[in-house]
């Protein structure tokens, strides 16, 4: 009888030991549930009290070290955010979200060796993470190593293609490595997902700059072409005479006619500006979908819908008339796949 009672005390205390585990899991998510209703809120210092609430029922809780690092940053206290960081990571080494955030941190208090240290741990720790990718390329960036930048936001691009930002930092990076050609097709795939908001004018100001790189209006029928030493690719060579082709025989066209024209022409040798052929993804997923874009009857859409930063008022009328042609557009988008 003996064993048998201890049996039954010793079963009967594990239950309760469970039953009391669970409470406490409930307890803590509740717990971070109030901590991120709150930060969201605003309230930061409740939300931090909510989340502490949290620690010390679960000590090893990473959601909770997390949040608190979140809510940290969100204060204005980003540096004291680090140590709740490397406790998520430590509970869990193969989420990429503490060590992006660490990055971050370290990238914003200008020490950007120590942010690329934790990108790359994080990218090893989780090497699909997306966000990683895209920080890591903007450091390099702001450290002028642009073809580590544009590495990085090729990869970027490949694990989210629908990421603005990465389109972005592939077309800042191209520019400043003066591959004119690739630099322009980031602005526009950028354009095509972001038409219309605060970076639009920059990224539309870009296109605007590469298309008249080296062409200058000498008179009301003349242009001239001026090639400057380091423009001597031969993609940075054939835009400007691409260029001056489109229009050199049309008269009276309005701007977003030129841009139109000009547009096409350059997506029809995209492969040739680009320069592409050591570049098997700038190939795929850049030149190869501009210049089947170029062969279609979208490129007036295209273009006024790239453009509407600059030019909005008279591309609203025209869509607006043309309501067809940006459904015919919009079809071709979705029908046509960007391989890479």
């Amino acid at each position: 009888m003996k064993p048998l009672y201890k049996t039954l005390l010793l079963l009967a205390f594990v239950a309760i030991s469970v039953t009391a585990y669970s409470q406490d899991r409930d307890k803590v998510k509740q717990l971070i549930k109030q901590g991120v209703a709150l930060n969201d809120e605003g309230k930061y210092d409740d939300a931090i009290a909510k989340y502490a609430e949290a620690l010390k029922i679960e000590p090893g809780s990473y959601n909770a070290n997390y949040e608190t690092a979140y809510t940290l940053q969100a204060k204005g206290k980003p540096l004291d955010a680090i140590p709740y960081l490397e406790a998520a990571i430590k509970i869990n080494p193969e989420s990429g979200d503490g060590y992006n955030m660490i990055g971050n941190i370290y990238d914003d208090n200008k020490q950007p060796d120590k942010a690329l240290e934790y990108y790359k741990r994080g990218i090893a720790a989780a090497p699909d993470y997306q966000r990683l990718y895209y920080n890591i390329a903007v450091t390099y960036y702001g450290q002028k190593q642009y073809t580590d930048a544009e590495a990085n936001a090729i990869t970027a691009i490949k694990l989210d293609p629908k990421h603005a930002s990465s389109q972005r930092i592939f077309a800042m990076a191209t520019n400043r490595q003066n591959k004119l050609g690739a630099s322009l097709l980031g602005w526009c795939s950028f354009l095509l997902m972001e038409p219309q908001t605060k970076r639009s004018p920059e990224a539309l100001a870009y296109v605007k700059a590469i298309i008249n790189n080296g062409v200058k209006k000498t008179g009301e029928k003349s242009v001239s072409i001026t090639i400057n030493e380091k423009d001597l690719s031969t993609g940075n060579l054939l835009m400007p005479m691409a260029v001056v082709n489109a229009t050199s025989d049309k008269k009276e066209l309005s701007a977003t006619d030129s841009l139109t024209l000009q547009l096409t022409e350059l997506f029809k040798v995209s492969h040739n500006i680009a320069d592409d052929k050591d570049h098997p993804f700038v190939a795929k997923y850049f030149t190869n979908f501009f210049e089947t874009l170029s062969a279609s009857s979208n490129m007036p859409a295209f273009t006024r819908y790239i453009s509407l930063s600059g030019y909005q008022e008279e591309n609203l009328a025209w869509f607006k008339e043309h309501d067809k042609d940006l459904a015919a557009f919009d079809d071709w988008l979705k029908a046509t796949k960007r391989e890479f």
